[in-house]
Protein backbone atom coordinates (compact mmCIF):
# COMPACT_ATOMS: atom_id res chain seq x y z
CA UNK A 1 0.00 0.00 0.00
CA UNK A 2 2.78 2.03 0.99
CA UNK A 3 4.61 1.34 -2.41
CA UNK A 4 1.38 2.34 -4.57
CA UNK A 5 1.13 5.30 -2.94
CA UNK A 6 4.91 6.53 -3.18
CA UNK A 7 4.53 5.55 -7.01
CA UNK A 8 0.79 7.79 -7.15
CA UNK A 9 2.81 10.42 -5.53
CA UNK A 10 5.98 10.51 -7.86
CA UNK A 11 3.62 10.34 -10.81
CA UNK A 12 1.31 13.34 -9.28
CA UNK A 13 4.75 15.25 -8.76
CA UNK A 14 5.98 14.32 -12.02
CA UNK A 15 2.80 15.41 -13.71
CA UNK A 16 2.85 18.51 -12.38
CA UNK A 17 6.50 19.41 -13.10
CA UNK A 18 5.78 18.65 -16.99
CA UNK A 19 2.32 20.51 -16.79
CA UNK A 20 5.18 23.34 -15.47
CA UNK A 21 7.46 23.16 -17.90
CA UNK A 22 4.98 23.42 -21.03
CA UNK A 23 3.31 26.45 -19.12
CA UNK A 24 5.61 28.34 -18.23
CA UNK A 25 6.64 29.97 -21.32
CA UNK A 26 3.52 30.74 -21.94
CA UNK A 27 3.23 32.78 -18.84
CA UNK A 28 6.49 34.45 -19.23
CA UNK A 29 5.46 34.98 -22.59
CA UNK A 30 1.64 37.00 -21.44
CA UNK A 31 4.27 38.36 -18.32
CA UNK A 32 6.64 40.05 -20.24
CA UNK A 33 3.57 41.44 -22.67
CA UNK A 34 2.78 43.94 -19.84
CA UNK A 35 6.86 45.31 -19.52
CA UNK A 36 8.26 48.03 -20.88
CA UNK A 37 10.70 47.21 -23.52
CA UNK A 38 13.67 48.51 -21.61
CA UNK A 39 13.11 45.71 -19.24
CA UNK A 40 11.72 43.01 -21.66
CA UNK A 41 15.70 41.17 -22.59
CA UNK A 42 17.31 42.43 -19.06
CA UNK A 43 19.72 39.64 -17.78
CA UNK A 44 19.07 38.79 -15.50
CA UNK A 45 15.03 38.93 -15.86
CA UNK A 46 13.13 41.80 -14.38
CA UNK A 47 10.63 40.18 -12.20
CA UNK A 48 9.37 43.66 -10.86
CA UNK A 49 8.45 45.77 -14.14
CA UNK A 50 7.03 49.18 -14.44
CA UNK A 51 3.72 47.13 -15.66
CA UNK A 52 2.25 48.98 -19.07
CA UNK A 53 0.25 48.28 -21.87
CA UNK A 54 2.23 50.35 -24.12
CA UNK A 55 2.96 46.82 -26.38
CA UNK A 56 -0.24 46.46 -26.75
CA UNK A 57 -1.13 50.05 -27.65
CA UNK A 58 1.93 49.49 -30.13
CA UNK A 59 0.59 46.27 -31.87
CA UNK A 60 -2.71 47.93 -32.43
CA UNK A 61 -1.20 50.65 -33.40
CA UNK A 62 0.09 48.51 -36.32
CA UNK A 63 -3.20 47.93 -37.63
CA UNK A 64 -3.46 43.95 -36.17
CA UNK A 65 -7.08 43.56 -36.28
CA UNK A 66 -7.44 42.69 -40.33
CA UNK A 67 -4.76 40.61 -39.52
CA UNK A 68 -6.83 38.86 -37.04
CA UNK A 69 -9.74 39.06 -38.95
CA UNK A 70 -7.83 37.10 -42.35
CA UNK A 71 -6.51 34.95 -39.41
CA UNK A 72 -10.11 34.01 -38.02
CA UNK A 73 -11.99 33.90 -41.71
CA UNK A 74 -9.41 30.95 -42.88
CA UNK A 75 -9.13 29.39 -39.73
CA UNK A 76 -13.03 29.02 -39.12
CA UNK A 77 -14.03 28.95 -42.88
CA UNK A 78 -11.35 25.41 -43.59
CA UNK A 79 -12.36 23.91 -40.24
CA UNK A 80 -16.22 24.09 -41.42
CA UNK A 81 -15.98 22.45 -44.41
CA UNK A 82 -13.34 20.28 -43.29
CA UNK A 83 -15.82 18.80 -41.06
CA UNK A 84 -18.82 18.74 -43.56
CA UNK A 85 -16.23 16.60 -45.89
CA UNK A 86 -14.64 14.60 -42.77
CA UNK A 87 -18.25 13.25 -41.49
CA UNK A 88 -19.27 11.30 -44.41
CA UNK A 89 -16.26 10.72 -45.23
CA UNK A 90 -15.02 8.71 -41.90
CA UNK A 91 -18.96 7.29 -41.84
CA UNK A 92 -18.05 5.58 -45.02
CA UNK A 93 -14.82 4.29 -43.69
CA UNK A 94 -16.39 3.28 -40.87
CA UNK A 95 -19.75 2.19 -40.43
CA UNK A 96 -20.42 1.79 -43.86
CA UNK A 97 -17.07 0.52 -44.68
CA UNK A 98 -16.05 0.59 -48.49
CA UNK A 99 -13.65 -1.55 -50.57
CA UNK A 100 -10.15 -1.58 -49.41
CA UNK A 101 -11.33 0.43 -46.91
CA UNK A 102 -7.46 0.61 -45.85
CA UNK A 103 -5.84 1.36 -49.36
CA UNK A 104 -8.98 4.59 -48.65
CA UNK A 105 -7.51 5.35 -45.57
CA UNK A 106 -3.34 5.16 -46.53
CA UNK A 107 -4.44 7.37 -49.57
CA UNK A 108 -5.78 9.67 -46.85
CA UNK A 109 -2.69 10.02 -44.93
CA UNK A 110 0.03 9.57 -47.55
CA UNK A 111 -1.15 13.44 -48.50
CA UNK A 112 0.68 14.51 -45.31
CA UNK A 113 3.53 12.55 -46.38
CA UNK A 114 5.22 15.14 -48.59
CA UNK A 115 6.97 18.12 -46.69
CA UNK A 116 4.66 21.43 -47.51
CA UNK A 117 7.83 22.91 -48.57
CA UNK A 118 7.90 20.18 -51.31
CA UNK A 119 5.15 21.04 -52.99
CA UNK A 120 5.05 25.17 -52.58
CA UNK A 121 6.04 25.83 -56.28
CA UNK A 122 3.86 23.97 -58.49
CA UNK A 123 1.26 25.45 -55.86
CA UNK A 124 2.10 28.87 -56.22
CA UNK A 125 2.58 28.36 -59.87
CA UNK A 126 -0.69 27.49 -59.68
CA UNK A 127 -2.30 30.05 -57.39
CA UNK A 128 -0.41 32.32 -59.77
CA UNK A 129 -1.77 31.65 -62.78
CA UNK A 130 -5.24 31.52 -61.58
CA UNK A 131 -4.97 34.96 -59.61
CA UNK A 132 -5.23 33.12 -56.35
CA UNK A 133 -2.07 34.92 -54.28
CA UNK A 134 -2.94 36.84 -51.89
CA UNK A 135 -6.44 35.97 -51.39
CA UNK A 136 -8.12 34.31 -48.24
CA UNK A 137 -10.75 32.64 -50.17
CA UNK A 138 -7.92 30.28 -51.78
CA UNK A 139 -5.38 30.06 -48.63
CA UNK A 140 -8.85 28.45 -47.18
CA UNK A 141 -8.89 25.93 -49.91
CA UNK A 142 -5.31 25.14 -49.32
CA UNK A 143 -6.15 25.19 -45.22
CA UNK A 144 -8.79 22.55 -45.73
CA UNK A 145 -6.69 20.02 -47.62
CA UNK A 146 -3.49 20.02 -45.41
CA UNK A 147 -6.52 18.92 -42.33
CA UNK A 148 -8.71 16.84 -44.02
CA UNK A 149 -7.02 13.82 -43.72
CA UNK A 150 -6.27 14.42 -40.11
CA UNK A 151 -10.05 15.11 -39.57
CA UNK A 152 -11.24 11.76 -41.74
CA UNK A 153 -8.49 10.07 -39.59
CA UNK A 154 -9.81 11.31 -36.71
CA UNK A 155 -13.31 11.06 -37.17
CA UNK A 156 -13.35 7.28 -38.22
CA UNK A 157 -12.15 6.40 -34.88
CA UNK A 158 -14.75 8.22 -33.30
CA UNK A 159 -17.20 6.67 -35.45
CA UNK A 160 -16.01 3.37 -34.73
CA UNK A 161 -17.20 3.61 -31.17
CA UNK A 162 -20.77 3.91 -32.11
CA UNK A 163 -22.84 0.72 -31.06
CA UNK A 164 -23.95 -1.54 -34.01
CA UNK A 165 -27.14 -1.90 -32.63
CA UNK A 166 -28.23 1.38 -32.40
CA UNK A 167 -27.68 2.04 -36.42
CA UNK A 168 -28.98 -1.16 -37.14
CA UNK A 169 -32.89 -0.26 -35.25
CA UNK A 170 -32.76 2.87 -36.69
CA UNK A 171 -32.83 1.16 -40.04
CA UNK A 172 -35.53 -1.38 -39.35
CA UNK A 173 -37.44 1.57 -37.78
CA UNK A 174 -37.29 2.16 -41.83
CA UNK A 175 -34.54 5.40 -41.04
CA UNK A 176 -33.02 7.12 -44.53
CA UNK A 177 -29.56 7.47 -44.33
CA UNK A 178 -29.60 11.54 -43.42
CA UNK A 179 -31.76 10.41 -40.39
CA UNK A 180 -29.60 8.00 -39.70
CA UNK A 181 -26.35 10.00 -39.94
CA UNK A 182 -27.77 13.36 -38.42
CA UNK A 183 -30.33 11.60 -35.82
CA UNK A 184 -28.84 9.01 -34.39
CA UNK A 185 -24.95 8.83 -35.54
CA UNK A 186 -23.87 12.76 -34.77
CA UNK A 187 -25.32 13.14 -31.72
CA UNK A 188 -23.22 10.35 -30.02
CA UNK A 189 -20.23 11.44 -32.06
CA UNK A 190 -20.58 15.14 -31.29
CA UNK A 191 -17.82 15.03 -28.71
CA UNK A 192 -15.56 13.91 -31.28
CA UNK A 193 -16.45 16.86 -33.76
CA UNK A 194 -15.38 18.92 -31.42
CA UNK A 195 -12.08 17.91 -31.01
CA UNK A 196 -11.92 17.33 -34.15
CA UNK A 197 -12.52 20.89 -34.81
CA UNK A 198 -10.47 22.28 -32.48
CA UNK A 199 -7.50 20.81 -33.69
CA UNK A 200 -8.28 21.97 -37.16
CA UNK A 201 -8.68 25.12 -35.65
CA UNK A 202 -5.53 25.29 -33.74
CA UNK A 203 -3.67 24.36 -37.10
CA UNK A 204 -5.17 26.84 -39.46
CA UNK A 205 -5.01 29.69 -36.60
CA UNK A 206 -1.02 28.83 -36.16
CA UNK A 207 -0.05 27.99 -39.90
CA UNK A 208 2.79 29.82 -41.15
CA UNK A 209 4.75 28.13 -43.76
CA UNK A 210 1.71 29.27 -46.41
CA UNK A 211 0.38 32.10 -45.40
CA UNK A 212 3.99 33.80 -45.04
CA UNK A 213 4.54 32.71 -49.18
CA UNK A 214 0.95 33.37 -50.30
CA UNK A 215 -0.03 35.84 -49.21
CA UNK A 216 1.51 39.93 -49.32
CA UNK A 217 -1.06 42.14 -47.79
CA UNK A 218 -5.13 41.60 -48.23
CA UNK A 219 -4.77 37.98 -47.25
CA UNK A 220 -1.98 38.22 -44.66
CA UNK A 221 -2.86 36.13 -41.43
CA UNK A 222 -1.76 37.01 -37.85
CA UNK A 223 1.59 34.12 -38.06
CA UNK A 224 3.24 36.44 -40.36
CA UNK A 225 2.20 39.69 -38.87
CA UNK A 226 3.89 38.35 -35.84
CA UNK A 227 7.27 38.39 -37.91
CA UNK A 228 6.92 41.85 -38.55
CA UNK A 229 8.33 42.43 -34.83
CA UNK A 230 11.51 41.63 -35.45
CA UNK A 231 13.63 43.53 -38.47
CA UNK A 232 17.28 45.23 -38.38
CA UNK A 233 16.73 47.20 -35.84
CA UNK A 234 16.68 44.03 -33.51
CA UNK A 235 13.59 42.11 -31.65
CA UNK A 236 10.98 43.96 -29.83
CA UNK A 237 10.37 41.34 -27.32
CA UNK A 238 7.66 43.23 -25.26
CA UNK A 239 5.88 44.51 -28.27
CA UNK A 240 6.12 40.62 -29.82
CA UNK A 241 4.53 39.11 -26.54
CA UNK A 242 1.58 41.16 -26.13
CA UNK A 243 1.10 40.91 -30.40
CA UNK A 244 1.44 36.92 -29.44
CA UNK A 245 -0.86 37.14 -26.11
CA UNK A 246 -3.39 38.82 -28.70
CA UNK A 247 -3.30 36.36 -31.18
CA UNK A 248 -3.69 33.44 -28.71
CA UNK A 249 -6.80 34.61 -27.12
CA UNK A 250 -9.40 33.00 -29.94
CA UNK A 251 -7.55 29.52 -29.65
CA UNK A 252 -8.07 30.09 -25.77
CA UNK A 253 -11.79 31.12 -26.27
CA UNK A 254 -12.48 28.39 -28.45
CA UNK A 255 -10.71 25.92 -26.26
CA UNK A 256 -12.75 27.33 -23.09
CA UNK A 257 -16.38 26.90 -24.90
CA UNK A 258 -15.30 23.47 -26.20
CA UNK A 259 -13.89 21.61 -23.24
CA UNK A 260 -16.33 19.65 -22.31
CA UNK A 261 -17.19 17.98 -25.41
CA UNK A 262 -12.90 17.91 -25.93
CA UNK A 263 -12.66 15.94 -22.98
CA UNK A 264 -15.06 13.22 -23.92
CA UNK A 265 -14.36 13.48 -27.50
CA UNK A 266 -9.96 13.12 -26.93
CA UNK A 267 -11.30 10.11 -24.76
CA UNK A 268 -13.64 8.44 -27.16
CA UNK A 269 -11.83 5.86 -29.69
CA UNK A 270 -9.20 5.71 -26.77
CA UNK A 271 -10.15 2.70 -25.33
CA UNK A 272 -12.48 -0.19 -26.24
Amino acid sequence: MTTSRLRGSLVTAVTWVLVLAFFFPVAWMVFTAFKPERQAATMPPTFAPDLTLSGFQAVFDRDMLPYLINSLSASVGSTLLVLVLAVPAAYALSIRPIVKVRDALFFFISTRFMPVAASIIPVYLLLQSVGGLDNITWLTILYIGVNLPIAVWMMRSFLAEVPRELIEAAQLDGARLGTEIFRVVLPIVMPGIAAAGLICFIFAWNEFFLANLLTAQVARTTPPFLTSFVDGRGQFLAVLSAAATVAIVPVVIAGWIAQKQLVRGLAMGAIK
